[in-house]
């Protein structure tokens, strides 16, 4: 039986985003869950806070290193390298596997160091206990973005042979370990216990995808060789793509400073609200995304331009079809989703500020949701620059609408009234929090639309120059 799970093969693109929509489903339900035990054992306060903090610097490294280096290089080059000869394919898995190992395990350290200082940049707000905690909580989770480093190699080369069911369980096994540290090391340990569930999570995402390559034909070899110029291109592909996914981390560093500076409890609200803005991005985005990567890839490595496209407005559509209704009935049902947080020690008034950031994230999610296709359609065509300025131009805009929306909303004017009568919110001393959602809700509305005008201009300047060669 888990032969045959670690040797199950997906065929259509469809297929597999059902198979990680699935996936998805049972992961964001177990995240759920993760959030509902953490609401209801810490509340809205300062020990939850500093929780959601000390992911900010790992998070950081993870997105750009990983996240928006590692996935979106590598899968294109091992298709490329595959195609022509598989020999040389494995030696480039082995040998960036290694080269990247010792980046993340050096950049970790390193950063470790000046946690202190960097901790207190990002929560200007907290104490020095807070800081203390939240400094101890930041260097046990950089071991995080090291796991989830070499899980992101094995996780390229499951895609590239249609293993999505097996790619698809890592993530349930990452919520699966913090829930363990949560119920079992929590009591105990406090939000220590469950940073150390977070570390069991990180390591069965890793397991379970490097179990599954040798499946496919990875065999372990001790290659190290940085100069390598297929690492380089990696390299040349990775670091554009870095300062473009390094902009939303630091909106998130922002908001994690504003947040520090509001009423204790902010940045619980604002992080659990996202969390739940997520579940259709989770859900249908980053399968479809996921699943149509590998071809999009392949169509445009064989010079397909006309299959590249059908295949990514087939996405598209399906994408647009499901996620409108799903963010009407979120922003309508708001307040009876919000219920699952609001248990143990989570109060009348952190659930109502939870509800109506929900609501406010609601607006852009048809963006959120389709922005990871886009960025794939982008990264196939390996133009990592291009949603990078895109990227870069919405966090200077992020940050100035997080700045201006919670000031607005911290004293009373035409624009707060107007506010706590749509959602209900007369009697609460400070909305300000929920302005960071709409904040990014207006941000994610406008790099949707850029994205998706410079990806057509893309591709109607492609096609001229074709048929300019042709003719010529």
């Amino acid at each position: 039986m888990l032969q045959k799970i670690f040797h199950s093969q997906t065929r259509t693109i469809t297929t597999a985003a059902l198979i990680l929509s699935v996936a998805s489903l049972i992961s964001r339900l177990l995240g759920l869950i993760r959030d509902r035990l953490l609401a209801s054992t810490f509340g809205a306060g300062s020990d939850l806070d500093v929780y959601f903090a000390a992911f900010r610097i790992p998070d950081f490294i993870y997105n750009i290193l990983i996240a928006g280096g590692i996935v979106v290089a590598f899968l294109p080059l091992f298709s490329e390298y595959f195609l022509k000869d598989k020999k040389e394919a494995w030696d480039f898995v082995n040998n960036a596997l290694n080269v990247f190992l010792f980046f993340l395990v050096l950049v970790s350290l390193g950063i470790s160091i000046f946690a202190p200082f960097l901790v207190k940049i990002i929560t200007p707000g907290f104490d020095p206990q807070q800081i203390s905690l939240c400094v101890l909580l930041t260097r046990i989770l950089f071991l995080s973005p090291i796991l989830l480093g070499l899980s992101s190699i094995f996780s390229g080369v499951l895609q590239y042979f249609n293993r999505f069911l097996i790619y698809s369980l890592a993530p349930i096994s990452y919520n699966v370990g913090i829930i363990l540290g949560i119920v079992f090391l929590a009591p105990s340990s406090g939000i220590l216990g469950v940073t150390l569930g977070v570390i069991t999570g990180a390591f069965l995402h890793f397991f379970i995808q490097f179990i599954s390559s040798f499946s496919v034909g990875f065999s372990y070899k001790p290659l190290f060789k940085i100069l390598d110029p297929k690492i380089k291109k990696v390299f040349s592909l990775m670091i554009p793509r870095t300062l473009g996914v390094a902009a939303p981390q630091i909106n998130l560093m922002v908001v994690t400073a504003i947040a520090s500076i509001l009423p204790a409890g902010a940045l619980s609200i604002f992080t659990l609200a996202n969390n739940l803005q997520q579940f259709p991005m989770g859900l249908i985005g980053i399968p479809f995304a996921i699943a149509a990567f590998p071809a999009l890839s392949k169509a445009w490595a064989a010079q397909k331009k006309d299959e590249f496209l059908e295949k990514f407005l087939s996405a598209f559509r399906k994408i647009l079809y499901l996620v409108i209704p799903l963010s009407i009935l979120i922003f309508v049902f708001r307040n009876q989703i919000i219920l699952i947080y609001k248990t143990g020690r989570y109060g009348e008034e952190a659930a109502s500020l939870t509800a109506v950031s929900l609501g406010l994230f609601a607006l852009g999610i048809f963006a959120t949701t389709l922005i990871p296709l886009i960025l794939r359609a982008f990264f196939a065509l390996k133009d990592t620059k291009t949603p990078t300025i895109i990227s870069i131009g919405g966090m200077i805009l992020n940050v100035f609408l997080c700045f201006g929306l919670t000031h607005i909303l911290s004293f009373p004017n035409v624009f707060q009234n107007f506010v706590e009568r749509i959602f209900g919110l007369q009697g609460i001393n400070d909305i300000s929090v929920v302005g960071l959602a709409l904040a990014f809700s207006i941000d994610s509305i406008l790099q949707f639309i850029f994205l998706l005008i410079f990806l057509f201009y893309k591709l109607n300047a492609k096609n001229n120059n074709s048929r300019i060669e042709t003719v010529n």
